[in-house]
């Protein structure tokens, strides 16, 4: 934050003092207590507000600093929304349970983890959302991965780390345009920068995954022919249904963006369900795009696994994203992030160790803040001028903030991304962290890169492009 007459200044030693009662507040009420991490945050941005009125800053300025937050995240929340329609209408009009039903019969049983790594890795590539993959395919694949018997939080780490993946090679990403635009680096070149630590990281999780997955001794062929029997008896499996997934992939050859795609598919998967059921009236179906998708097959573990989605299934993610960005809002308004980050950029004198904080950096403003725009954003802003005067170009900060930033999301309990998985997959954070083996292979890689040289582009290298602008990015996808 920029330092006036009338505004306090902050040292490093109280920056840091009031950034650990943040996460004290928020790994305690998350992680200890097992709260819902809105409340945890909301108490955070309480402490936050209560510190800056006693060291005298304008009520003003923590209006401001909420409003330059929420901001940010408009486009997210409409997303987010959006996605809840699409759950439910992609149950309703029998997307998923027609997808798990070809997947019990294509998918090779005995290398399941490794097969759904690949084909979300392949679905995140073509939509570019990580999101998108573990809303639609991804409840598929967890499905059958529950009916097979094997571990919840194993199947949701190959799910997670496939469509991680696949979001980090599209082109359609909005964290991909985001990073590109941050760093001001050409798209393109920005992802090509970004094979040197995702591909080594991808193959490298598709052969644990391999030896983890093989050999399913304890798969039950009886479980899944009686859930198939029940799929098959209450919902409309037919290649029509995969209708909206196919319209998934023909709106990204279009490089159409994510709002019009998700609307054009969920009036899409209406047609279908009034088309299925046309007795259904239109007060049922708007309750199924509004309050979810209800099963009532008789089935208990079919009925738990496919009642989910609705816009309202969504709002405690909305909930979620407003207090993470509004407290992410009042951390840069009062410099206390900056206060931390700028003199650390200032005082690295080499590749490995600018690499290294960047990642840190990254990282950090996840566990603090929680959401995955202000972890691309705000170290980008720090790092930028400490690795051009390190002579290392801005692909090299864009990697960083990709590995750092975006993939590590996915990881915090309370940060958006970790909470909007576990809303999904029903797994909690804590327990499908150890197998997104993606997503914690990324930062060491890129630490690697950053110390042996390998794959680390320099001023002079490469010729940066102009990307588009910071607010055309957040809009793309």
């Amino acid at each position: 934050m920029k330092q006036t007459k009338s505004t306090p200044k902050i040292s490093t030693l109280e920056a840091v003092i009031v950034l650990l009662v943040v996460l004290g507040i928020m790994s305690a009420g998350v992680i200890g207590f097992g709260l819902s991490p809105q409340v945890p945050v909301l108490l955070a941005m309480g402490v936050v507000t209560a510190w800056a009125m006693f060291r005298g800053f304008p009520w003003s300025a923590v209006n401001a600093g909420i409003k330059e937050g929420i901001d940010q995240g408009i486009i997210p929340i409409f997303i987010f929304i959006l996605i809840g329609a699409m759950i439910s209408t992609w149950i309703a009009a029998g997307t998923i349970p027609t997808l798990m039903v070809i997947g019990f019969k294509l998918i090779n049983i005995q290398w399941f983890l490794p097969s759904v790594f690949i084909v979300c890795t392949l679905v995140g590539a073509a939509v570019g959302s990580a999101f998108t993959v573990t809303s639609t395919v991804g409840i598929a694949f967890f499905g059958m991965g529950v009916t097979m018997n094997l571990n919840p939080a194993l199947v949701a780490g190959a799910i997670i780390s496939g469509g991680i993946f696949g979001d980090k090679l599209s082109p359609l990403s909005e964290t991909n345009n985001l990073a590109s635009a941050v760093t001001d680096t050409d798209l393109f070149d920005h992802i090509k920068h970004l094979l040197w630590s995702t591909l080594p990281a991808g193959l490298i999780t598709l052969i644990i995954f391999a030896f983890l997955g093989h050999d399913n001794a304890s798969t039950s062929l009886a479980k899944i022919h009686q859930t198939v029997a029940v799929l098959n008896g209450n919902f409309s499996i037919s290649a029509l249904s995969l209708l909206p997934i196919v319209l998934v992939f023909v709106c990204a050859g279009f490089k159409m963006p994510a709002i019009p795609t998700m609307l054009l598919n969920i009036f899409i998967s209406a047609g279908l369900i009034l088309f299925e059921q046309p007795h259904l009236s239109m007060t049922k179906l708007t309750a199924i795009i509004n309050t979810g998708f209800v099963s009532k097959t008789g089935n208990t573990s079919v009925d738990t696994l496919l009642s989910r989605g609705g816009i309202v299934s969504m709002m405690s993610m909305v909930a979620l994203i407003v207090v993470t960005l509004s407290l992410g809002g009042l951390l840069m308004k009062f410099g206390l992030i900056g206060q931390i980050m700028t003199p650390i950029a200032k005082h690295l004198n080499s590749d490995g160790k600018l690499v290294t904080a960047g990642i840190i950096t990254c990282i950090g403003v996840n566990v603090f803040v929680g959401e995955q725009f202000l972890s691309i954003i705000l170290p980008g802003r720090a790092f930028k001028q400490a690795f051009n005067n390190g002579g290392l170009a801005d692909q090299a900060l864009g990697r960083v903030l990709e590995d750092g930033g975006t993939v590590i999301n996915y990881l915090v309990p309370w940060g958006v991304g970790g909470v909007f998985l576990t809303t999904t997959l029903g797994v909690a954070t804590v327990d499908y962290l150890p197998f997104v083996f993606f997503s914690l292979l990324c930062p060491v890689i890129s630490i690697i890169s950053g110390f042996t040289g390998l794959g680390l582009s320099h001023i002079g290298q490469t010729k940066a492009t102009k990307a588009p602008k910071l607010a055309h990015a957040t809009e793309m996808n």
